[in-house]
């Protein structure tokens, strides 16, 4: 099939590159336009673009597809059968969602309706969920509100962070989108809801959650919140959360809650430190200890164990070594 493929971030990349191995023609790549970064400001292109010009593909990267009538009308005249998006960034109008005969697919890293919108990976974690997953859907003008075609689930580890999810999750996006295609094209063309029809696609509940796009204030950490809430937001927001030691900025990148009823999800070395601090008798952020796996800081109520970590104008440094860098002792506090 003739795909019109658009997406940006890395996470998009594994489902380009399976669309054209399993020989699909992809007739363009629609992205991001590249974007300043880092400390020279230099111009850098999405992970996306990088990769198609690598496949030798056309690329467009319209700043506001919406209002870019003429990138509209060169991406119609390609003449793609179908138009296939992952974690483009840009809500698309309805001139381009419905010019495609076989419609136009997303596949969203969640299991909707839960977490539609920005940041689903992230929430998922700062929420606890136990599970999360993918679903290709048929897109609509609303925000992920289309129904789903083909949906799996994957269940969320204690110790993974947002990166280390995501790269699972993209691999299944691309799984799943390469296993939809036969399906939509065997439906065929004609008009939306018989194509929806034929392909018997479920539509989304009405027990719907959004994912807000995460801010500035969601990074810092809050000690006086639970082992388990300062750890989750640590994995959910890697390598991003923050909080502030001696007046300088540390970034906490790997922790562990030594909390007794998660303890056989904790690695084998974090396990035989549960229990062996006080609960309860210091306020949130202080140091209760060291050891050769880390720091070990009091919550609301169980200890944190701060496995890895980066303090501002330094290298990251985990363990003992830790330790040493930050010269660290009982008593002592983050925040």
């Amino acid at each position: 099939m003739k795909i019109l493929f658009w997406g940006t971030p890395g996470y998009a990349v594994p489902t380009l590159d399976a669309l054209n191995d399993a020989g699909h023609r992809i007739v363009a790549v629609v992205t991001q336009p590249d974007r300043r970064r880092g400390r020279g400001k230099q111009l850098i292109p999405s992970a996306v673009k990088t990769r198609a010009l690598e496949l030798d593909l056309p690329v467009y990267t319209p700043e506001k597809i919406r209002r870019d009538l003429s990138c509209q009308q060169q991406l119609a005249d390609l003449g793609a059968d179908l138009s296939v998006v992952v974690a483009f960034g840009q809500i698309l109008p309805p001139e381009v969602l419905f010019q495609p005969p076989l419609g136009c697919w997303n596949g969203h890293g969640s299991l909707l309706p839960r977490w539609r919108g920005a940041g689903p990976i992230q929430w998922s974690i700062l929420e606890g969920d136990v599970q999360t997953g993918v679903g290709v859907m048929a897109m609509e003008e609303g925000l992920d509100t289309g129904p789903v075609l083909i949906e799996r689930a994957l269940a969320i580890g204690l110790l993974e962070n947002a990166h280390q999810l995501g790269e699972r999750l993209s691999q299944l996006t691309a799984e799943l989108m390469v296993e939809a295609l036969p399906l939509i094209e065997s439906a065929g063309p004609g008009p939306e809801y018989e194509r929806h029809r034929r392909l018997g696609l479920r539509p989304q509940r009405q027990d719907v959650t959004y994912a807000r796009m995460i801010n500035k204030s969601d990074y810092q950490l809050d000690w006086t919140g639970s082992a388990l809430a300062i750890h989750r937001k640590v994995m959910a927001l890697f390598p991003g959360a923050v909080t502030h030691w001696k007046g300088k900025r540390l970034k906490i990148l790997v922790t562990e809650p030594l909390i007794a009823r998660l303890q056989k999800q904790l690695s084998p070395s974090a396990q035989q430190l549960v229990g062996r601090w006080p609960t309860g008798e210091q306020s949130g952020g202080t140091v209760l200890g060291a050891c050769d796996e880390g720091l070990i800081v009091s919550s609301s109520g169980c200890p944190v164990l701060i496995r890895e970590a980066q303090l501002e104008g330094k290298s990251r440094c985990s363990g003992r070594a830790l330790v040493q860098q930050l010269q660290a002792h009982d008593g002592d506090t983050l925040g």
